[in-house]
């Protein structure tokens, strides 16, 4: 049934597609950003981890080939992902987790889009290698390219997207000598969404297969899921509002298991919320953000965490839950016994105030206050169990500056006043250390 819903699929683009070429326009857009960071500690346990202090950057270049009205190919690469002076990292095959090159191809060049977009007099049709992982927030994103067919097309004020993605492919190839058959991932998708003038709401639907875990050895299995996702995004006079809750289920099922006591099939049950509000009234504006994120309770036969996560791209803070400015370049930040921060909000409760400046039009200073506490902890039967469940306070200054309409610098510092999660088991010497960060970034776009 998978493959002949391919085939059909692919029928469909070749029709659609179908159309002559002429004289090509390119269109290009991109970003470029440089920055420098100093972290005090790389580590939250007391006495580890040096200090850091590096300067880094990354161009970003989308290119647009115009080869016929309504016809596109549009690909995209980032170049020069590095640190200033630092040794290139060792090749290899692992991919980096928002790129379909490594982390050592980013260092030099690699391309994450190349795929085909097609305005038909029946929707637009997409084919190829492009960004997935997105829902009508920033809050659980993790955009990363992958291969992809898409269709959307417009009913009035209603939107309808359908999506299949590629997320593993594991048949037998020339590059890939597999023996085990049909352990994929795949993704099956379908989203609509209702706009008006100063909003818009939908829903998200998502059927994932992953197949991947088939191959083990004593205990295989295979994940099946699916992810509902209402959002609203909303604007009140001053006050814009945006909320998202998300929904996982469906179950392991495990095949040949040799012991059913512990690995009997399981169901899978995770939640995730995002409520974030901001009144803006030109020289101040004020808001506020309550996240949630289900973690597991090792009680219970379902699985509650590890499902969902807050997202890479969402990035409430400087140090806290912050990966792309914080974890990329820096990396997990560990705590005793196994605990980390490694730059997605993952079994925790986070709550936010904030309020903002603007003295001049191109000046924004924003100071925020944020906290944040375990849904789930580890019980006395796991041999131990932590001293308490808050993950920390920080208190973040950021003030960005438009230098021009396409160049802006941003300076901001961070201070995170450590919870006593990351200490650990009630043994002595698990003691844990405040941590600072201090950033500024140049940043222009074209």
């Amino acid at each position: 049934m998978k493959r002949l819903l391919v085939f059909l699929m692919l029928f469909g683009l070749i029709a659609a597609f179908s159309t002559t070429a002429g004289a090509v326009d390119l269109k290009f857009s991109g970003e470029y950003y440089a920055a420098g960071m100093y972290m005090d500690k790389t580590d939250l346990r007391k006495d580890h981890g040096p200090s850091t202090a590096f300067y880094y950057q990354r161009l970003r270049v989308r290119t647009d080939f115009i080869v016929a009205p309504g016809l596109t190919l549009i690909t995209r690469f980032d170049a020069m992902e590095r640190a200033w002076g630092a040794a290139r990292t060792a090749t290899g095959t692992g991919l980096a987790a928002d790129s379909t090159g490594t982390i050592a191809e980013n260092e030099n060049i690699a391309f994450d889009w190349a795929y085909i977009e097609y305005k038909s007099p029946i929707g637009i049709f997409s084919a190829g290698y492009m960004n997935d992982g997105s829902t009508g927030t920033i809050f659980g994103n993790s955009y990363s390219p992958k291969g992809r067919i898409k269709y959307s097309n417009s009913y009035g004020s209603v939107k309808l997207n359908l999506a299949y993605t590629k997320e593993r492919e594991a048949s037998f190839t020339a590059t890939n000598a597999a023996i085990v058959a049909d352990n994929d991932n795949d993704k099956y998708g379908i989203e609509g969404v209702y706009s008006w003038k100063d909003g818009n709401a939908g829903v998200n639907v998502n059927y994932y297969r992953q197949a991947a875990n088939r191959s083990l050895g004593t205990n295989p299995y295979a994940r099946r899921y699916f992810l509902v996702s209402p959002y609203a995004i909303a604007k009140f006079g001053p006050v814009a509002l945006q909320g998202e809750f998300n929904y996982a289920f469906g179950r392991d099922d495990y095949e040949f298991v040799y012991n059913k006591l512990t690995h009997d099939n399981k169901d899978v049950q995770s939640i995730s919320g995002w409520v974030d509000v901001t009144a803006d009234f030109k020289k101040i504006y004020v808001g506020g953000s309550i996240a949630y994120v289900s973690g597991d309770d090792p009680e219970t036969n379902r699985i509650e965490g590890g499902i969902i996560n807050g997202g890479r791209d969402w990035n409430p803070c400087l140090i806290m839950f912050n990966y792309y400015d914080r974890a990329k370049w820096i990396g997990p930040l560990n705590g005793w016994n196994g605990t980390t921060d490694n730059g997605t909000m993952t079994n925790a409760w986070f709550f936010q105030v904030r309020g903002g400046f603007r003295p001049i039009d191109k000046l924004d200073i924003m100071a925020s206050v944020s906290y944040a506490r375990a849904d789930k902890t580890l019980k006395p039967a796991n041999s131990y169990t932590w001293e308490g469940r808050d993950y920390g306070w920080e208190v973040d200054l950021v003030g960005s500056y438009k230098i021009t309409n396409n160049l802006s610098y941003m300076l901001g510092a961070g201070c995170l006043f450590t919870g006593d999660w990351y200490s650990g088991t009630t043994a002595t010497g698990q003691d844990i250390q405040n941590n600072l960060m201090v950033i500024n970034k140049l940043t222009l776009t074209f």
